[in-house]
């Protein structure tokens, strides 16, 4: 089991203003949960009185989330809605204050400035908390993350995360990775060694995809993302630790009142009678699981 895990840090600086339309697609319905089964919860009668007005008006909770990150969160091929344990978790926060959700499906980069702009009311798409980010949105952490290498079984490229040069590795765009191999590279091209070729892919699927048809010689991602990649394509393996690891956490507005206060009471809640631990290992990502979720806990 990979310990830890981590998600998407480099945050584009056009996506702190507002920007033009979201790439959408494979919305939710109003089920709950937009096409997972997560455990039913009872709601709060106190965490419930905390949510905005103009959110609990309709009952529901508009979240934007980048569908391309199993298991995080994915569009199901044979329903095309929007599942993984990142939406389980989250239909189960919704429940305790009392609402149902929708995912919709939008491009990492678009979706905190659509939580600016109100077009979303929640961001769940295994946002890692930055202090960055903190300046645009508030943040409710909910997870432990880092990141893992993977490669071809048997590594036949001879992929070394700490020597990589001249190697061709792919990540997704947006992705704390991207930096990641930036500096990686740049140590090696400092010491006169060629460079790290990085192959960035708009989804991680297509990251995964290059790799197992050998057009990459391994792939940086969350260790999640890593480990259900190695599962599901019995063609990968991991190669060395998992390293920076950071809280993954929801992206909530600025303006949105005692919302994250209400959605940090539904964790705690949810930690305290089981069922956010059941969620996570039931999907095989408990060993990020934290006791001490909280508003804004940055790192970095």
């Amino acid at each position: 089991m990979i310990t830890g895990s981590l998600r998407r840090n480099a945050l584009a600086a056009g996506a702190l203003v507002l920007t033009g339309a979201l790439a959408l697609s494979a919305c939710g319905d109003d089920n709950g949960s937009g096409g997972s089964v997560a455990p039913k919860t009872n709601t709060d009668a106190k965490l419930a009185a905390m949510v905005p007005a103009n959110i609990k008006s309709d009952g529901k909770i508009m979240v934007g989330s980048d569908a391309s990150y199993p298991p995080n969160e994915s569009v199901d091929p044979a329903t095309q809605k929007i599942h993984g344990w990142d939406v389980d978790l989250f239909t189960a926060v919704a429940g305790k204050l009392g609402l149902k959700v929708q995912f919709q499906n939008a491009g990492f980069d678009t979706i905190i400035p659509g939580v600016q702009s109100g077009k979303y009311e929640v961001g769940v798409s295994s946002f890692t908390d930055t202090k960055e980010r903190e300046q645009a949105v508030d943040f409710v952490t909910y997870y432990s993350a880092g990141t893992a290498w993977a490669t071809l079984k048997g590594n036949p490229k001879g992929v070394n995360p700490d020597d990589a040069c001249g190697k061709t590795i792919g990540v997704q765009q947006g992705t704390v990775q991207v930096d990641d191999l930036k500096k990686r590279s740049k140590k090696c091209t400092d010491a006169g060694k060629p460079g790290i070729k990085s192959v960035v892919r708009k989804q991680q699927t297509e990251v995964n995809n290059d790799l197992v048809a050998g057009k990459v010689d391994g792939m940086a991602a969350d260790s999640p993302i890593v480990g259900d990649a190695v599962k599901k394509t019995g063609k990968l393996e991991i190669l060395g630790q998992v390293y920076d690891t950071a809280p993954y956490g929801y992206t909530i507005g600025k303006n949105s009142g005692q919302m994250k206060d209400a959605v940090l009471g539904a964790l705690k809640a949810l930690i305290a009678d089981g069922t956010y631990k059941k969620i996570l290992t039931e999907n095989g990502v408990e060993s990020g699981a934290i006791t001490d979720p909280a508003i804004n806990a940055a790192q970095s």
